[in-house]
């Protein structure tokens, strides 16, 4: 297992003007580390809206982490007028001096300090199976990191962002097909991959898969409504993909994270764009065939329900 430095206090960077911080402390591999893996130390905060949150929680799923790193759940759509929740602004400013920001989630704290150790769920990712997941499947094999990044790369770039741009320019404009040239073609490039491999990596499920479904999701159930009615049925042409997609569904640790309803008021109250012909052409049924129990929902945007 990989060992990673961490210090007692995280860092906090801003990526944008009226953005959230980023705090990037890091988990360790012993108490030299300030953070280091100890039962029941930490607490995620997650929100099963936002796509972060939601890679997050099917890896804890997968690590069965259940029973040491304990989940509260927040609610679909942040409370706070800045886009921030109210319950996670106690931790961010006894995080960060004089914090002003939202208080956003993905959060990952530490219940011995009373303080956030990252926001950064790239990190949170990394460290949970590093350091937490000694007894589950391997996500981040060794002799596939580059490809693991590469994948991830190819999912962000053009998958997720050129499906925005697309939706964010509009069918009629000269960047449109462009656009959804390049969301396709990297389309077309993992329906390649997954002939004859049941999963991005082979035949284990890895880190890789968590991207790449949560990637399916959300260009379903929040790119589409921006995209035209052609290009929907273009996407929907990859029929391996999507099959890939609806087989996860069904795994407990993917489907019973899946919260549609969350993702679409999600969506519905922060998206100003307008929606177009694809909004009505569901690529996917994302109900798990064995229609597994919802995860539970929080009561209120004050009290958040913890999932243990």
């Amino acid at each position: 297992m990989t060992t990673t430095s961490a210090t007692s206090a995280p860092s906090a960077t801003a990526d944008a003007p009226g953005s959230a911080a980023s705090l990037r402390g890091r988990i360790g591999s012993d108490a030299r580390s300030g953070h280091y893996p100890v039962p029941h130390r930490y607490r995620l905060h997650l929100s099963l809206s936002c796509p972060h949150c939601l890679r997050i929680a099917i890896t804890h799923g997968l690590l069965e982490l259940g029973d040491t790193l304990p989940v509260t759940l927040l609610p679909a759509v942040p409370d706070a007028p800045d886009c921030g929740y109210s319950a996670l602004r106690p931790l961010y400013e006894a995080s960060a001096h004089q914090y002003s920001g939202p208080a956003a989630a993905p959060v990952l704290s530490d219940s011995w300090t009373g303080r956030i150790v990252s926001t950064h769920a790239p990190d949170i990712l990394h460290d949970l199976a590093e350091q937490f997941g000694a007894h589950g499947p391997v996500l981040h094999p060794d002799h596939a990191r580059d490809e693991t990044a590469a994948l991830d790369r190819l999912c962000e770039r053009e998958v997720n962002d050129a499906a925005q741009h697309a939706g964010g320019l509009g069918a009629g404009h000269p960047g449109y097909e462009a656009a959804v040239g390049t969301l396709l073609g990297a389309l077309a490039s993992l329906e390649r991959r997954l002939a004859g491999r049941t999963y991005l990596l082979g035949d284990e499920i890895s880190a890789a898969d968590v991207q790449l479904w949560v990637t399916l999701v959300q260009l379903d159930t929040v790119h589409r409504w921006h995209l035209d009615a052609a290009a929907v049925h273009r996407i929907a042409v990859h029929r391996r993909l999507w099959a890939y997609a609806r087989r996860l569904a069904a795994h407990p640790a993917f489907g019973r994270h899946l919260d549609l309803d969350a993702i679409a008021r999600r969506h519905h109250a922060r998206c100003r764009g307008r929606e177009a012909a694809g909004a009505a052409v569901q690529i996917v049924d994302w109900t798990p065939p064995d229609a597994a129990t919802p995860a539970p929902r929080p009561r209120s945007s004050a009290a958040a329900t913890s999932a243990r």
